[in-house]
């Protein structure tokens, strides 16, 4: 565990000093120590950054650990600054692949059970009321989008309320593929403008799975490698959700943002560590 600790601390100081962040000289924890905390907490300790604080002090790898209250403002401070890193990331990810192929799909992460949604505090709205289609029930949470290589290391990822159609994604996520790039994708992702589009202005194929009174048919021999891939995206997105904890601790609705955009990075560093 203290190798993967330096070692992501390690990637996070240098993706720091590429996006040309200098830190507060008046302070005593740097920011790449506060995001090494976070991710470290949902790589080993299901996001519970008070343990992760204490490990990481006793052992001497932060011993300018900051009480639990300056961590936690300091945390929600630098939000945009760790997407700025995982932006980052993902562009050298896309840069160095030599595979031209992207998986699309989401999943969704519940903030409570169905039954205790009228005591939910973090947030109040039936937007965020989803369904999962596969296990034929609802659930109170948000939906994450995400892009990852043919091999599973997410490189793009936005955050959806519950109930938004995978279509959404289309226009939440940046998608900043290299010229050439082919996005997969089952058939909630049908959006004939949107594929012209990227098609026409930046030159990325967008092959989702046709519905059988689809406008736009495939030959036979495209049906096919789309269903293969589809084994790809299934493979990968199971990979994912059974990575992520039963239930996310937080008490507000930005803390659990926080903890789950945590929780994608420490897997893409994961998936990373394994290439």
């Amino acid at each position: 565990m203290l190798n993967e600790i330096i070692t992501v601390y390690a990637i996070i100081d240098d993706l720091l000093k590429a996006v040309g962040h200098e830190d507060d000289c008046r302070r005593d924890m740097k920011d790449a120590e506060i995001i090494t905390t976070a991710v470290c907490a949902a790589m080993f300790f299901n996001g519970n950054h008070s343990k992760a604080c204490s490990y990481l002090k006793d052992h001497n790898l932060i011993p300018n650990m900051l009480e639990k209250s300056r961590f936690n403002r300091r945390i929600h401070g630098i939000s945009m600054l760790i997407n700025d890193l995982f932006d980052q990331m993902g562009m050298i990810f896309k840069e160095i692949s030599d595979c031209t192929e992207y998986l699309l799909d989401s999943f969704p992460v519940p903030i409570c059970d169905n039954i205790r949604i009228f005591n939910v505090k973090l947030i109040n709205s039936e937007e965020y009321r989803g369904y999962i289609a596969s296990k034929k029930r609802y659930f109170y949470g948000v939906r994450v989008q995400l892009l990852t290589t043919k091999n599973g290391i997410p490189v793009e990822f936005a955050f959806m309320p519950g109930s938004a159609s995978d279509v959404r994604a289309l226009n939440a996520l940046p998608l900043n593929l290299p010229p050439g790039s082919e996005v997969y994708g089952d058939s909630a992702y049908t959006d004939y403008s949107v594929e012209d589009d990227l098609k026409q202005t930046s030159q990325i194929s967008l092959k989702v799975m046709r519905k059988k009174n689809s406008k736009r048919q495939d030959p036979p021999w495209n049906q096919y490698i789309k269903q293969h891939t589809r084994h790809y995206i299934e493979t990968v997105f199971s990979g994912i959700t059974n990575f992520f904890p039963k239930s996310i601790h937080a008490v507000t609705y930005q803390g659990f943002l926080l903890k789950l955009q945590a929780f994608i990075f420490s897997f893409t560093l994961r998936q990373a560590f394994r290439e």
